[in-house]
This record gives C-alpha cells, sequence and structure tokens, in this order.
C-alpha cells in the first residue's frame, strides 16, 4: 500500500453516468489500490452493456465481483457479503488497498457497516402461500413485518416474497436475527462523485444511445437465446426488464426506449435518496465535483484520507 495513504478501505460512489469506474481507477492507481465492485448486477456474466461493466476502463487494475456468476442466477446481499470478504481479504493479503466502487447503496452499505448475514433457505410452504398475491399485497405485507427504507425489496413480486421469506425466518429464528450485529469501518474514507441533476441526466441520455448503438439488443436477444427465461431478465430491472419486454413484443420500440429512460432518470433519484440516507446514518461521504482534473482529484483524495488520521 503507498505509504503516504493511511486508511483500511477507501469506497467509491456516486450515482449512475457519474463516472465512478474512472475515478475509482485513478485512485487504486495512486495508492496501490484493487477494486471491488458493489453492483448488484455486474457481477453477471453476459451482461455487459446493460450493467455498463465498461472494463475498458480498469486497463489493467486488478477488480473483483465482476463476472462472477451465470446469467440467469439470483445474486443477494448475502453472496455479496461473503465474496466481498473474500476479495477484500486477499487484497489486504497482497499488501494492497481495498478500493470498493459501486451505486447499489445496499451492498456499499451493508459492506462498509462490516454486516455479516446468515443464509436463509427457502421456506416453500411460505412461497406458495404468496403465490398469486398482488405487488401491493406483498408489500403490505412486509410492511407489517419491518419497516421499509426503500423500495429495492418490492420491485418485482419475487423481491418482495424473498424480502417476506428472510423476515420470516429471522421472525422465526431470533437468535440468528439478534446475531447480525454490524461491526462498522472505522478506519475507512468515502468519496462521492458529485454531479448536478441536469448533467447527470444528459450523460445517461447520452450513454444510453451510445449502448444501443454497441448493440445493447443484441445482447438481451443473446441471453434468451441461451435459455434465460424473460422473467428472471426482467427481475434484473432497468435496461433488461424493458429490452426484454420490447424483445417479447410487449412494448414497442419507442415504448421502451422512453420508458427505459425515464427509469434510469428515477434509478438515479434514488440512489441520490439513499446516499443521502447514509449520511444522515452517520457515514461521512466527502463529495468531489465529477469534471474534477484527475491530478487535482487525486491529490485531493490524498488530503481527505490525510485529515481523517489526524
Amino acid at each position: 500500500m503507498n505509504a503516504s495513504v493511511n486508511c483500511s478501505l477507501l469506497a467509491v460512489t456516486g450515482p449512475t453516468a457519474s463516472g465512478k469506474t474512472r475515478r475509482a481507477v485513478e485512485l487504486s492507481r495512486a495508492f496501490d489500490g484493487e477494486i471491488i465492485s458493489a453492483d448488484s448486477r455486474q457481477v453477471y456474466c453476459g451482461m455487459d452493456l446493460g450493467t455498463g461493466k465498461d472494463l475498458e476502463e480498469y486497463d489493467g487494475v486488478p477488480y473483483h465481483l465482476i463476472d462472477i456468476v451465470p446469467a440467469g442466477t439470483k445474486y443477494n446481499l448475502y453472496r455479496f457479503l461473503h465474496d466481498y470478504a473474500e476479495a477484500r481479504a486477499g487484497i489486504v493479503a497482497r499488501g494492497k488497498l481495498p478500493v470498493i466502487c459501486g451505486g447499489t447503496g445496499m451492498y456499499l452499505e451493508a459492506a462498509l457497516n462490516g454486516l455479516r448475514l446468515p443464509q436463509v433457505p427457502e421456506n416453500v410452504e411460505l412461497r406458495e402461500s404468496l403465490e398469486g398475491k398482488s405487488l401491493e399485497e406483498l408489500t403490505s405485507i412486509l410492511s407489517s413485518m419491518k419497516t421499509l427504507h426503500n423500495d429495492t425489496d418490492v420491485d418485482t413480486c419475487k423481491r418482495a416474497i424473498r424480502a417476506i421469506e428472510i423476515q420470516k425466518y429471522y421472525e422465526d429464528n431470533p437468535e440468528l436475527a439478534a446475531a447480525v450485529t454490524p461491526t462498522p469501518e472505522t478506519d475507512a474514507v468515502i468519496i462521492g462523485i458529485d454531479i448536478d441533476r441536469e448533467t447527470r441526466r444528459g450523460r445517461i441520455s447520452v450513454r444510453l444511445r451510445q449502448r444501443f448503438s454497441r448493440g445493447m439488443i443484441q445482447e438481451v436477444e443473446s441471453l434468451l437465446a441461451s435459455g434465460i427465461p424473460a422473467d428472471d431478465l426482467i427481475y434484473y430491472g432497468l435496461e433488461y426488464k424493458f429490452l426484454t419486454l420490447f424483445i417479447i413484443g410487449r412494448l414497442s420500440r419507442e415504448e421502451m426506449e422512453r420508458k427505459l429512460e425515464i427509469a434510469i432518470h428515477q434509478f438515479a433519484k434514488r440512489q441520490m435518496t439513499w446516499f443521502r440516507g447514509m449520511e444522515h446514518r452517520g457515514f461521512k461521504i466527502n463529495w468531489l465535483p465529477w469534471d474534477m482534473p484527475s491530478d487535482e482529484f487525486v491529490e485531493n483524495v490524498r488530503s481527505i484520507i490525510n485529515q481523517s488520521r489526524s
């Protein structure tokens, strides 16, 4: 690890299209780090354009938790925390700085909190009893079991059923729920990429058009042709949801593009809401302008790290 940088973990976050990956790469180069992705969809092989992997941006900087499971599987917070802990331990063992980068606020916050979760098995009987209920009904059931801080658990019926299943498991096994006690990182520095709303919206629109021109529709067609059920791709949301609905004939091309762009803008807004929530929950996010020159950005982060240790 770079001797002039003294922190156990560096986190780089911000909304979609803010340039997080490029900044994480710059910091990893400057501070001898390796990147751990905190993105809930970049874990899937073959889901490249829709998740914005942009692997060329890493340019030799080692990265982890990208392309680690087949598309069509259900990756979750439990698996992420296990894989994150494993990746981080390896980076530290190599004497490098772990740099966690991503916009999935739930993953990022759980990692920074040092959260560890027990594996929750499937409850077939419960699932069968919930099958056929509307998303509104499932949301009501989950709300009666716990306080909903966001809509991540209830954006699809499958996610809502799984969230109810997990909550029921904790209710039936209170000793395991009690063991889910976070041990927050006390030596982590969080850098947020600050981008104004209008610039962010413009970059989202441009990037979306670029991904269409690079073959994003063909990517989803290939995933469907490989045998992945349409419902599984719809489950992943955003690009995969709307492109699948277009391909299977439930949306016109015009409807798909319009609804997808709106959904991505709404997603970026929800990301910012999560980050503000993190700040309310006690996390110090050091926001730096998205368009700051690279050298200046690195030196600002170095100064922030040094100040956090003084």
